[in-house]
């Protein structure tokens, strides 16, 4: 993006790893920037400059709008709760949901307004969205509390898209099974392509001691690779940045670009590094 001495940036959600001659372009012109992520950031992690005001929390439970609501010291809970739900870091959600004092309804629905917001996130570009996300943000940005927000027709939409797209990811087989590893191949479909995220969080919440990988085809003619992993089997970041284009957290990780070609390698990696019977 284009900027200049006195510009404000806020960055979201985006890593830091993958875009740090974008960040030390941005600085050297005189930007400031506050950035809030909770993606490995990079060995070593960008220095320490006056122009930059870095919150990077890689934790197991912690995502972006967690970083944010406790830099606001908790002003508006309801919607880290809603970003928490949609990472699938139920625990957290719930914790904050106890302070606040929501009722079972109330968590209900945060948490399927989270579900379908993060389910609308996913797909290799706009096209393969219900609803573009600079028309959600604008949406979104006139709502104090999420609840108001949960009762739009707007988010019917999104929650009706999200619960035929998971039923037809639930008739999808695995491609490779191990005791403790699944590897699902999808088919070349927009369905397909959003589907990744939240079918990976499904998947790992059902068999919480499997390691999950989710492939769709992407438009370079390779594959698309989403990878969820329990706590008790290892780190999803760190298994993923083995690839050029690989990334995450520790629970939730993936590869944006892989080679037709090297599926077969990559499944076999997969299944011995959070398998141990194959190691």
């Amino acid at each position: 993006m284009p900027a200049a001495r006195g510009d404000e940036i806020t960055v979201l959600d985006v890593s830091v790893a993958a875009n740090r001659d974008g960040l030390q372009r941005l600085l050297a012109a005189g930007a400031r920037i506050r950035w809030f992520d909770h993606h490995h950031p990079g060995d070593p992690p960008p220095p320490a400059h006056p122009g930059l005001e870095l919150h990077v929390d890689t934790g197991r439970d912690v995502c972006t709008s967690l970083l944010v609501d406790r830099h606001l010291d908790h002003r508006h809970a309801a919607w880290a709760v809603v970003g928490a739900y949609g990472d699938n870091l139920v625990g957290p959600a719930e914790a904050l949901t106890d302070r606040m004092g929501l009722a079972a309804g109330e968590r209900a629905r945060l948490r399927a307004l989270g579900e379908s917001l993060n389910h609308n996130a996913y797909g290799d570009d706009e096209a393969d969205l219900l609803v573009h996300p600079l028309a959600l943000s604008q949406a979104m940005r006139t709502f104090v509390n999420p609840l108001a927000f949960a009762d739009t027709a707007l988010v019917a939409r999104l929650d009706a898209r999200r619960e035929a797209d998971l039923q037809a990811a639930q008739e999808v087989q695995p491609h490779a099974v191990t005791p403790k590893t699944a590897v699902y191949l999808l088919e070349d479909a927009p369905w397909a392509r959003r589907v990744r995220g939240v079918l990976g969080n499904l998947l790992v919440d059902r068999e919480p001691a499997r390691a999950h990988a989710i492939a769709s085809p992407d438009r370079l003619g390779g594959w698309t690779v989403s990878v969820r992993i329990p706590a008790s089997i290892g780190r999803a970041d760190a298994f993923c940045r083995r690839y050029p284009t690989g990334g995450g957290r520790a629970a939730a990780g993936g590869i944006n670009h892989l080679p037709r070609d090297a599926i077969v390698a990559f499944i076999d990696a997969f299944q011995r590094e959070f398998d141990s019977d194959l190691r």
